[in-house]
């Protein structure tokens, strides 16, 4: 019984005593060290951050390329300079040759680009509220969609005649099929978490449609615009081309046509520079403007 009190005792004392650590250990630093250091930005810096001087840069680029490659090959006849394009683009704007060409081109644009979108607008409210709806406008897609709009020109001229009237048809079937194929892409990808409250708030028909399915599916939409703008400008062009040489009227594809059969080469060239900043002019003017105002606004991109 000794034995154990005398074990337990020497074991008691073998024990290490316990150390009691503090809660919140601090050591003294430096405030500096994690200091946020500001620096102001260079003037290059600055002027870098803008996309406009940026897009500038490129295109002064491109133009010095142009001026030096054409004064190289020195033959106007094939390609004249910038100089000599943006001489001749000048001189027609002062004429007033150019400015009614490109607003008759305009004009027409508008007219076939605008019942474009009411008929895709059409076929996609039928697609979003019935089957058949959807089925139809995936037929027709799917069907007139990779048929290139120039090659229904010929049909346009027997069944309109020469005139706007053809025109705007191939311009309505480079609009259409686009806008109608994205919007209703667009429709499909919204979650269906938005689609019940909209629900839940007792929206319905046009209503649903518009407060809760075009703002969701937008940046869609404004692809589907984008991409039907294109086609069309690129197909109005064209067909002026063709409708140049039948009946000797016409926007910018027959001031360029019209030039080429005088050799004027500058002007030629300076009805493509048109064309190139009408495009440039409605990509930033408008539907970068709509972009920032939407899409970027509402936090979509």
């Amino acid at each position: 019984m000794s034995d154990m009190l005398t074990h337990g005792s020497s074991s008691h004392r073998n024990v290490p005593p316990v150390v009691r650590r503090a809660d919140v250990v601090r050591e003294p630093s430096e405030t500096r060290e994690f200091s946020v250091v500001e620096k102001p930005l260079s003037p290059f810096e600055r002027l870098y951050n803008q996309a406009w001087i940026r897009k500038l840069v490129i295109l002064m680029l491109l133009a010095g390329i142009w001026e030096i490659y054409g004064r190289w090959l020195n033959n106007p006849l094939l390609f004249p300079t910038f100089s000599a394009t943006i001489d001749a683009f000048f001189k027609s704007i002062a004429s007033g040759e150019l400015p009614g060409k490109a607003w008759a081109s305009i004009h027409v644009l508008l007219i076939g680009y605008a019942f474009g979108i009411v008929l895709a607008a059409l076929l996609t409210a039928a697609a979003i509220t019935s089957r058949i709806g959807t089925d139809f406008l995936e037929t027709m897609t799917s069907m007139l969609n990779p048929l290139p709009a120039i090659a229904l020109l010929p049909l346009a001229l027997i069944w309109f005649g020469l005139g706007n009237g053809s025109l705007i048809f191939v311009l309505v079937h480079s609009v259409t099929w686009s806008v109608a194929l994205n919007t209703h892409s667009g429709f499909l990808s919204v979650s269906n978490t938005l689609k019940m409250v909209g629900r839940n708030y007792g929206l319905r028909g046009g209503r649903y449609v518009l407060q809760i399915l075009v703002p969701a599916a937008f940046p869609s939409i404004l692809t589907g615009l984008k991409i039907g703008w294109a086609f069309a400008w690129r197909t109005l062009i064209a067909a002026e081309l063709v409708f140049g040489v039948s009946s000797g009227s016409g926007g910018l594809g027959w001031f360029i046509y019209e030039n080429k059969n005088l050799l004027d080469i500058a002007n030629v060239f300076a009805g493509l520079f048109t064309v190139i900043l009408i495009g440039l002019a409605v990509e930033n003017l408008i539907f970068r403007v709509l972009e920032r105002h939407t899409v970027q606004r509402w936090g979509m991109q």
